[in-house]
């Protein structure tokens, strides 16, 4: 079975201790492809050495709404430059986040379109992150220039909602929150959504599925978001995740960078350490 996180921080140094042991568990489980997420400027260069180092892994780079009053001339210059890396295949995480108020809604506005805007220029998928501003996020996306390539990042809404990225060009990421007790709308959504349009993604450190709230999420954890898709669908675990898999290949150009099926490594027994449930 091989399998690919579409979205994880495992350059955050909430895995520096063991980050070593925690690909080879990813790898244990079947997860050979990570999609690593730079959010922020002083994050692009640690994710981009992380990833020349470890096998199966390519790059987003963006700015995340809650680190857009950084975001000048200078900043998008470096971006440019650096989405023209070999192993960056998309624009992210960027999008809005009206829950945290970090930054001003107007400046996270305009930061998201030029960084649409690059992203169109170049020729690559976006990685979107909304809060708290799902009609707002609709709205900038319906006026730029659709459809868009991308992911719907930790998307977590009902099916109507599902729709309307959908119709926008975009995949839906579904993570640890389609296991929680509360997400039944999101579960109506993983049974009814069209099986081409989903990818899987950890989000790791953050929103531990079920069975492993309140500890530090890794890709290991993939699995068990896998089992209540499969459930969900009513289908094979194998067959989800070659499909959700093939998926994150095309998207994301992956078939240059995934590991043989056969580079299996021996799970480690080294476990997982708590961490606070933190969305940024």
């Amino acid at each position: 079975m091989l399998l690919v996180d579409t979205h994880c921080h495992l350059d955050l140094p909430a895995f520096d201790a063991d980050r070593h042991a925690v690909l080879e568990r990813a790898r244990a489980a079947g997860i050979r492809g990570f999609v690593l997420i730079g959010f922020s400027p002083d994050s692009w260069d640690r994710a981009l050495a992380l990833a020349e180092r470890t096998a199966g892994m390519v790059v987003a780079l963006g700015v995340h709404p809650n680190e857009a009053d950084c975001f000048d001339q200078a900043t998008e210059r470096r971006l440019r430059t650096l989405a023209r890396h070999p192993l960056v295949r998309a624009i992210g995480e960027i999008g809005l986040d009206f829950y945290r108020q970090a930054v001003d809604p107007a400046v996270q506005q305009r930061v998201l379109r030029r960084q649409l805007e690059l992203a169109r220029e170049l020729e690559l998928p976006i990685v979107l992150h909304q809060r708290h501003a799902e009609q707002e996020l609709l709205a900038m996306l319906e006026s730029c220039q659709p459809p868009h390539a991308g992911v719907m990042h930790c998307f977590t809404g009902s099916p109507t909602t599902a729709a309307a990225f959908l119709d926008l060009g975009l995949h839906l990421g579904i993570g640890g929150v389609v296991t929680f007790p509360n997400a039944e709308p999101l579960r109506r959504t993983v049974r009814e959504a069209p099986l081409g349009r989903l990818v899987l993604e950890t989000d790791a450190p953050y929103l531990a599925p079920v069975p492993y709230r309140g500890q530090r999420n890794e890709p290991a954890f993939l699995r068990a978001i896998l089992s209540v898709v499969a459930r969900l669908r009513g289908a094979p675990e194998t067959a989800i995740a070659a499909q959700t898999t093939d998926n994150a290949r095309q998207l994301f150009r992956l078939s240059s960078v995934l590991p043989p099926a056969d580079t299996e490594s021996a799970f480690t027994a080294h476990g997982p350490r708590p961490v606070e449930e933190d969305r940024r």
